[in-house]
């Protein structure tokens, strides 16, 4: 989608720096952080929301949250433990429509 902010930061339309990217997926810095660590896991496959997921989508959603838990070592922020969290819809707080994972971490994080 051309004019999705994810899917152009993906395809190197708009630069953002990538901190960790595999085949199906990239990890990025939210640029309105609100933790000292605050990192997007995004698919490179462009899916709008949790709500539009399919069971083929298993394996993706699997492979989101195991490189946010990756990111979590590498930010050392795995052993105080860190907040992982799915946005889903306008009232779920989703500001862009491209599924991502927050991970945050580096402070108490409490609900």
């Amino acid at each position: 989608m051309e004019d999705c902010v994810f899917c152009n930061i993906v395809n190197r339309q708009l630069q953002s720096e990538i901190l960790h990217e595999t085949d199906g997926l990239i990890v990025i810095r939210d640029i309105m952080p609100k933790a000292p660590v605050h990192l997007l896991v995004i698919p490179k496959q462009h899916i709008d929301s949790v709500a539009d997921l399919e069971s083929a989508d298993q394996s993706l959603v699997g492979s989101l949250i195991l490189v946010a838990k990756e990111m979590a070592e590498h930010q050392d922020i795995a052993t105080g433990g860190y907040k992982l969290v799915f946005n889903v819809g306008k009232d779920g707080g989703q500001v862009v429509p491209h599924i991502h994972l927050h991970l945050m971490g580096g402070k108490p994080m409490g609900e």
